[in-house]
């Protein structure tokens, strides 16, 4: 603080307030996202009896883990569905790591006849509406018998994650000067080598992003899950919300509702959290060269 009190009395008085405005402007944006989430949170632990009375007070004195119970008897557990969470999110993340790092290396280090060509065909797949192709995505699973199944699930959220994430890597491999592989290459190096031990760990901030963005559509998604899954054994969290919402003869049950959402909410907090650092330096890889 005595550093930055000391930069700020070295500038002109118009900069300081322009910086002041900055850091004012940015506080109240802070607070407009952050108080959704506190509020989900403090409202998941307040009793029936408190939220009824009070529903718009976001804290209470009274203390209660009452709507987390409840999420146990909303179908077959919010643990159930939580562990189906996991397993797709984990198998999208491990399959688009898997494809996008030596797709976007390929891209990036290699020449060959239609190169331009096919990576903006893979781009192209970005503008194509999720909604308009859910019945051939239907139809290929059923082929395959993969509907109402998991590991089908996790290849259509491969599928659409794959666009971006191969652009992703296009640019973090970009970054990386071509004077290290020429080397290595001169050291005997093969190719796997190569990608394995010198331009992974430099575009590992890449990888983070990409891992980070498959990890969030993935266990945000609610439509694909809703649509080609029917089992109630293997529904996600999202679609537990929605049957949380529901409740007995339309009633809403807010209490449990909000407690299906802060569960909802603790991964994704703590994996951005986590690789904050690693998701900023892999948005601006190969952004200046």
């Amino acid at each position: 603080m005595e550093r930055l009190n000391r930069n700020l009395a070295a500038k002109p008085v118009s900069e300081r307030l322009g910086y002041l405005a900055f850091v004012l402007t940015a506080c109240v944006f802070a607070v407009f996202f952050v108080m959704p989430i506190v509020w989900s949170f403090a409202n998941s632990f307040k009793p029936a009896a408190a939220a009824l009375a009070d529903p718009a007070a976001l804290f209470s004195k009274a203390f209660s883990l009452e709507n987390y119970r409840r999420l146990e008897h909303v179908g077959a557990g919010w643990y159930v569905y939580a562990g189906n969470s996991v397993l797709i999110a984990a198998g999208t993340v491990v399959l688009t790591v898997l494809v996008s790092v030596p797709a976007g290396y390929g891209f990036s280090k290699f020449r060959f006849p239609g190169q331009s060509l096919l990576f903006v065909l893979i781009m192209a797949t970005m503008m194509i509406p999720f909604q308009s192709i859910l019945t051939p995505l239907f139809l290929i699973l059923k082929v395959f018998r993969l509907q109402n199944n998991l590991f089908g699930l996790v290849l259509i959220y491969v599928t659409f994650q794959l666009p971006f994430s191969v652009f992703m890597m296009r640019n973090a491999f970009d970054a990386v000067p071509k004077a290290l592989i020429e080397a290595a290459r001169i050291d005997g190096a093969s190719q796997a080598t190569i990608l394995r031990r010198i331009m992974l760990p430099i575009a590992l901030p890449g990888v983070a992003t990409v891992a980070m963005f498959a990890f969030l559509n993935s266990w945000n998604e609610f439509l694909a899950a809703l649509i080609f899954l029917s089992d109630q054994n293997k529904f996600t969290l999202p679609i537990m919300l929605v049957n949380v919402s529901s409740g007995i003869y339309g009633i809403i049950d807010w209490g449990a509702l909000q407690a299906g959402i802060a569960v909802t909410m603790v991964p994704c907090i703590l994996l951005f959290l986590l690789l904050q650092r690693y998701y900023v330096r892999g948005l601006t890889a190969g952004a200046v060269k």
